[in-house]
């Protein structure tokens, strides 16, 4: 699940650099946010309306297209835009990628497509995708002074997002191994097999920089509330 930084100012309690953001970045990430609203939209909508399996046809094609879009994020890293570091993009955002294309496009009639799992994907990574894009637009749009609340989303929202996102990602993976085999070949279910290996140190170690990146945040954001106080 994409937890990539992007520079955030000194006066929100995150690292800083003197390096001006092109500004084509305030409008990736002002369309990426309107983008996954729509995905969160469409969940909502088809998940209260339809259900399954109508939800899955519907939208998978629409939610992989969006999802793909972030590999811009790997060119962001790479030329120094973002000071995400690039190992960490490429992995966060290739594992979204193993699903959305390695099961929902290389498998799209497997089982578990069609359950509930699907719908908490969707859930977790557009309500974590809305806030990210954006905090980091109205972060450069202001230049480094998007609001508190915002702030606290932002390192607030991925406790209880970010595993229901990594969960579901594993149980569609591991729910698709079978299918896997049968419809591509045995390598396919082995290299699945690997990758849901690598998910658990990954996100304990992407999970746990978080929080520690939101103790800075939250301590910055209290020593400002007060300053103001006096």
């Amino acid at each position: 699940m994409s937890e990539t930084q992007q520079k955030v100012p000194e006066n929100k309690g995150a690292d800083s650099t003197k390096k001006k953001q092109p500004r084509w970045i305030l409008h990736y990430n002002s369309l990426s946010a309107t983008l996954w609203f729509v995905v969160l939209s469409n969940t909502i909508y088809f998940t209260a309306f339809y259900g399954q399996p109508q939800f899955f046809t519907s939208t998978s094609r629409l939610l992989t297209v969006i999802q793909c879009f972030a590999a811009v994020e790997i060119y962001n890293s790479l030329v120094g835009n973002v000071r995400a570091p690039l190992f960490t993009t490429i992995a966060q955002v290739s594992s979204r990628l193993l699903v959305v294309l390695g099961v929902f496009t290389v498998l799209p009639n497997s089982e578990i497509n069609y359950g509930f799992a699907y719908v908490t994907l969707s859930i977790a990574w557009s309500i974590t995708e809305i806030v990210r894009y954006s905090f980091y637009a109205i972060n450069i749009e202001t230049g480094g002074n998007a609001p508190d609340f915002l702030v606290w989303l932002r390192y607030s929202t991925f406790i209880p997002l970010y595993p229901l996102g990594i969960s579901s990602e594993c149980w569609i993976i591991y729910n698709s191994l079978t299918d896997a085999d049968n419809v591509v070949g045995v390598w396919y279910k082995w290299f699945f097999i690997g990758s849901l290996l690598t998910y658990v140190p990954g996100s304990y170690v992407l999970f746990t920089y978080m929080l520690n990146s939101r103790k800075k945040v939250m301590k910055s954001l209290k020593e400002q509330s007060d300053k103001k106080k006096k």
